[in-house]
């Protein structure tokens, strides 16, 4: 059992639309960690969660052997046609088709909050990395640091009511929480910081695809039908149209690095 089954559902109804415009959103993140840790030849990295593979096709041509994870079919498509040389794979992070002290590096970008069970998958991250390896978590930073609240706030009027201790976006940042899932799964934080990440659309069509195509907004659909997300959505992203018809959300995303205690 773990996350695939429903979240694969979620995130691949708009597969095009996440790779084309919503996942260039985390560069800011992905630039950062390729940086501070030198990826580059001979180191070998997991990325759990790829998504449509924009962090792997970085790390790829730093000369890095990367491979791809994700519960998202669509995802993986996407990924394919993004960087072809590039081995993605189908998979649960909570049981990770790898063997032991595979890799040197272990990624996981707005991914780990939506496992079933987040300590799961981040035992299963440290049994594939390697004694000497390092962890990279990047999730939500604050709230009030956060303009795209808003807009995961303004998903929310179109949703269900959570079942008691559901997760989401922001369900490893408050109470530091990523801290102790990290400290009870057996890792020691080494490193971390709050990097400003702005996600900006030329215009207000192309911020809708790229925020529809999320995994939230598909439940949100689901729940509510397309036209009223649309019109919630399109209300809530009023205050950030800029004068020139861009669309800005001014937000922070946490990083941490970590290696086994």
């Amino acid at each position: 059992m773990g996350s695939k089954n429903v979240q694969s559902a979620l995130w691949g109804q708009k597969a095009e639309h996440w790779a084309q415009i919503q996942e260039p959103t985390n560069l800011p993140g992905f630039q950062y960690v390729l940086d501070r840790l030198k990826i580059g030849p001979s180191v070998k990295v997991l990325d759990i969660g790829c998504g449509t593979g924009l962090f792997a096709a970085l790390a790829s041509e730093r000369g890095a052997d990367i491979v791809g994870l994700d519960a998202t079919g669509p995802f993986i498509l996407e990924a394919k046609k993004r960087a072809p040389s590039i081995d993605f794979v189908e998979g649960e992070m909570e049981s990770l088709p790898f063997a032991d002290k595979s890799f040197n590096v272990v990624c996981g970008f707005n991914s780990f909050q939506y496992a079933e069970n987040i300590g799961n998958a981040l035992v299963e991250a440290k049994r594939v990395l390697s004694d000497d390896g390092k962890l990279v978590v990047m999730i939500w930073g604050n709230k009030e640091d956060c303009e795209a609240a808003t807009y995961l706030k303004a998903l929310g009027t179109c949703m269900p009511p959570p079942p008691p201790g559901a997760g989401g976006p922001f369900a490893l940042t408050e109470n530091n929480r990523l801290q102790t899932v990290l400290a009870e799964a057996g890792f020691k934080l080494i490193h971390e910081i709050d990097l400003p990440t702005p996600m900006e659309y030329p215009d207000t069509e192309t911020a809708m695809k790229g925020l529809l195509s999320a995994g939230p907004a598909a439940r949100a659909i689901e729940h509510s039908g397309y036209d009223k997300v649309y019109t919630t959505l399109g209300a809530s992203m009023e205050p950030f149209i800029q004068p020139d018809g861009h669309v800005v959300y001014q937000n922070k995303f946490r990083i941490v690095v970590a290696e086994k205690a």
